[in-house]
């Protein structure tokens, strides 16, 4: 296999991470710009923290999501660079940050146990709108008359909130806190950008 410098093993991971259109995982990389390259996973784990700490200062910063490697802005740097687009970051009624909260934390979960945690029904678009968001996907049947679905949450619902893992949820109380406005089922909440919040998508509307 051919030898590549730590240099030019460097430039080259970082140049992929780049140009690539989604996150980029250590498997894509491995069988894709390093294949046929003498790089054990290893030596390339080793660049990718290498590259990380080289960001950490920037305004750019090299971050592993769910599905693998982004660049993406601080997060700090958010409410300045929005300004760069007319959009403004997508607004979800509460009833859909409860459905989509219950689902993250107490996955597998099925419809009608979230709806007994709260107290209503969960309306069929709000299952449709995360589901076509890539948000939550049907992961089996529970084995109870009916077979409802089992819902839990998707890779697509970490990287777009920046998180590698499910361990990285914040806690529950966050969500919690929703309750201390009183807010209703109808009003909608501006959740903090990410950076997919600032590179609004053609679709995007509020959901209730």
């Amino acid at each position: 296999m051919a030898k590549i410098s730590d240099e030019q093993l460097k430039q080259l991971v970082e140049a992929a991470i780049f140009v690539a259109d989604k996150p980029a995982s250590e498997e894509f990389l491995l069988e894709t710009v390093l294949e046929g390259l003498s790089v054990s996973r290893k030596r390339l784990k080793e660049v990718l923290a290498l590259l990380q700490l080289d960001y950490q200062p920037r305004g750019i910063q090299l971050v592993k999501v769910a599905s693998g490697y982004r660049f993406q802005s601080q997060d700090s740097l958010g409410p300045w660079l929005a300004k760069m687009w007319q959009e403004q970051a997508p607004r979800y009624s509460r009833a859909m940050l409860e459905t989509l909260s219950l689902i993250a934390y107490r996955q597998p979960i099925t419809r009608g146990e979230i709806e007994d945690v709260r107290g209503v029904s969960v309306s069929s678009h709000i299952i449709k709108s995360l589901s076509e968001r890539g948000w939550i996907k049907v992961v089996g049947h529970k084995e109870v008359p009916g077979r409802p679905s089992l819902y839990a949450t998707t890779k697509t619902f970490l990287d777009y909130f920046s998180l590698s893992g499910l361990a990285e949820l914040p806690s529950i109380e966050a969500f919690e806190k929703l309750d201390e406005g009183h807010i209703s089922d109808n009003d909608s909440i501006e959740l903090p950008q990410t950076e997919f919040d600032m590179q609004p998508q053609a679709d995007e509307k509020q959901i209730h």
